[in-house]
This record gives structure tokens, sequence and C-alpha cells, in this order.
């Protein structure tokens, strides 16, 4: 999990971006993945984990548009077959569990998968053939690529893949992996309260509880907004 010390630098990265005139400035963003870059999972010495990173390629989003075929031209994601099972968390939708701070170990030894689909097809995804040991729903957060820009839960590979690094405690290998898109910084921005509570759970029930909570407060604060 984080250290504390680790999640307030990411908040103060954040802060120092938007005070001197947003994310969406070239400049800024290269300065805040630097920031992101030099920060430690530990006190003192950097955690290296290479553990698998795999996908189900169905073939269903745009090319040009698809975060899970860009990283695997650049060799950061390996491709599955249909029916070849990983032994890793595996995010689905068909997922019955949030994915947890609790899921780290699993990480480490196994990986973290992504199924490459549309989310207009899903009704056409053959989830039955693509064996996941340990499948796992992400908890609520906000899409920042360009197709779903704005959308809860419509979340790209990367950006799924990220969330889960960040939340079992990798957030070094979250910026990573986001830094290989111009936009990708924008992700942990807008979500960084959010994947700050996540990762401070010890469970999935923690995390469950936790979003539940955060959606509430959301749709309060909407609600006092529009009177």
């Amino acid at each position: 999990m984080p250290k504390k010390k680790t999640l307030k630098k990411l908040s103060e990265a954040k802060n120092k971006a938007r005070k001197e005139g947003g994310i969406s400035n070239e400049m800024n963003v290269n300065e805040l993945a630097e920031n992101f870059a030099n920060i430690k999972t530990t006190d003192g010495k950097e955690e290296n984990f290479n553990f698998p990173v795999a996908m189900w390629d169905l073939c269903q989003c745009d090319p040009k548009k698809c975060t899970g075929r860009k990283l695997a031209r650049f060799g950061r994601i390996r491709t599955l077959r249909l029916k070849q099972k990983f032994n890793g968390i595996v995010l689905s939708p068909i997922g019955q569990v949030a994915v947890s701070p609790g899921d780290r170990e699993i990480v480490v030894k196994h990986g973290v998968a992504v199924i490459d689909c549309s989310w207009a097809r899903l009704e056409d995804a053959p989830f039955e053939q693509m064996k996941a040991a340990f499948p796992r729903l992400l908890p609520f957060l906000v899409a920042a690529n360009p197709t779903n820009y704005g959308r809860p839960y419509k979340l790209s590979c990367v950006e799924a893949l990220a969330a889960s690094f960040y939340i079992t405690g990798f957030p070094d290998k979250a910026l990573e992996y986001l830094n290989n898109f111009s936009w990708g910084c924008t992700f942990l921005d807008i979500n960084s309260d959010l994947l700050k509570a996540y990762a401070e759970c010890q469970n999935s029930s923690e995390v469950v509880e936790v979003q539940n909570n955060l959606i509430e407060k959301f749709q309060t604060e909407a609600q006092n907004r529009s009177k």
C-alpha cells in the first residue's frame, strides 16, 4: 500500500501543476510527470516489481485510439489468446469483487490483465473464454481518455491498469504506463482524491464502502449546487 508520505507528495505534485497553469499545458504535464516519477513507493528505497501485465484483445476498438494496442507496440503488455488462463488479477466487467490493496501480493506474484473490448459491445464479449484466476472490478473512477472524457467507469485499458497499479500500491508503475499518452497525467489528476481514498483501504469491502460514501457525497454536493 502507498505510504501516506507518498500520497501527500502526489497531491503536492498535482497542486503545483494547477498553480502553474493547469495540466492542459504541455510543459506542466511533463513537469507533473517528472514529479510523479521521483516519488518512491517506500521510504528511502524504490521497489521495482516487474510483474506480468497482459490483455485479451477482442479487436472491437478503433486501432488508432486503442490504448491496449499502443502498449503492446511499446512492449508494455502481453497479448493473451482466448481460453488462455491468467493467474493474476483480471479487470473484468463480470468481476464480483473490487480490486483493493489486499490484492497486492497477487499482483506481485502473478500480475494484472485487462480485457480490451468496446464498451458498446460488452454483450458480444466471450468472457467465459477468458480464464481469470482473480476477476476484479474497479471502483468508481472518471475517464480522462479522449473518447470517454468525464464519463464514470468508462476507462480505457491503460487507465484501468494504472488504477489497479495505484490501488494495489504501485503509483510509480501507474505513471510509467500513463506517460505513454499525452493525456495520461490527467487521469491521475482528476481522480487523485478517489485513488488516494481507495489506496488507504485494507480490502475490497472497505473500497466499496468508501466508493459508496464518496458517490453519496458527490450527489449531495451536486444537489446543493442546483438549489
